[in-house]
């Protein structure tokens, strides 16, 4: 548990992840020029995972490759990243920008387009940076694997049958033209009101137990952070601020259902 401490101060071992943002300004600068393109940032929430596999992905490419805590980081990683990522992209395909982009572009207004660069593209370009930590720190482990890396690869598995299934739920409930205005109280959304955020939550805290596993117990960031930005800032909270205004039987949905950790409803 204590391997990895002494290089908290070595640079040679952060050199790999503050050199990771060039390959990820690349890549950001390409979805901000497609933006711009198409008059519409939201392409950016499909780029999330993708930065933060391209992190995990670009440090491994600096070790040997022979360790196995970091095939089954990347496989995760990729497992996570890629269902999230194809997700978005399908959900996302046609749509106008979301609500919460059109009002970031009405309260920046003029020259969106190019502070859409740094408020939008940067921010998560950084958030993304940061919050790939567990993932840094557990493919540059040369440790054996141990029960905390089987214990943390099943919750990330999951964290992402669970956000998986909650998706499938939601738009098979939207594709339904007389559900809209509805709220869905079904199946995993009987028992919490953002199944799909707890399940992403759930996904990072199996990740940090991959990290706690190479000794990078500093990481817990990571997850904590995840779950603040679930519950507090991008997630519940700013979902539900406008929620009610589109679906009055909100508040009834509110009073019978736990708001993220999975609970069984209170009777009608």
């Amino acid at each position: 548990m204590n391997q990895f401490q002494p290089l908290l101060t070595d640079w040679a071992y952060w050199w790999p992840w503050l050199h990771a943002l060039l390959p990820l300004a690349i890549f950001m600068i390409l979805g901000w020029l497609w933006s711009v393109y198409k008059h519409n940032v939201h392409g950016v929430d499909v780029m999330w995972a993708g930065y933060i596999f391209l992190t995990a992905f670009y440090v491994a490419l600096q070790q040997s490759l022979t360790h196995p805590r970091l095939w089954l980081v990347l496989l995760l990683a990729g497992l996570w990243g890629g269902r999230l990522s194809l997700h978005l992209a399908v959900r996302n395909w046609g749509q106008p920008e979301d609500h919460r982009y059109r009002s970031i572009r009405a309260n920046n207004s003029p020259h969106f387009w190019l502070k859409s660069l740094y408020i939008i593209f940067g921010l998560q370009l950084l958030l993304a940076w940061v919050i790939a930590l567990p993932l840094v720190a557990a493919v540059q482990s040369p440790a054996d694997i141990n029960f905390l890396d089987w214990l943390g690869g099943v919750l990330v598995l999951a964290g992402i049958s669970f956000e998986a299934v909650a998706d499938q739920q939601l738009s098979q409930f939207r594709s339904q033209p007389e559900n809209k205005g509805q709220v869905l109280d079904t199946g995993l959304w009987a028992w919490s009101r953002h199944p799909n955020y707890f399940g992403e939550a759930l996904t990072w805290w199996g990740f940090y137990l991959l990290a706690l596993a190479a000794g990078a117990w500093w990481s817990v960031l990571s997850p904590l952070l995840v779950t603040l930005l679930l519950l507090k800032v991008s997630g519940v909270s700013l979902t539900e601020k406008t929620i009610h205004e589109r679906r009055p039987a909100y508040a009834d949905y509110i009073k019978r259902t736990s708001a993220f950790i999975p609970w069984p409803p209170k009777p009608r």
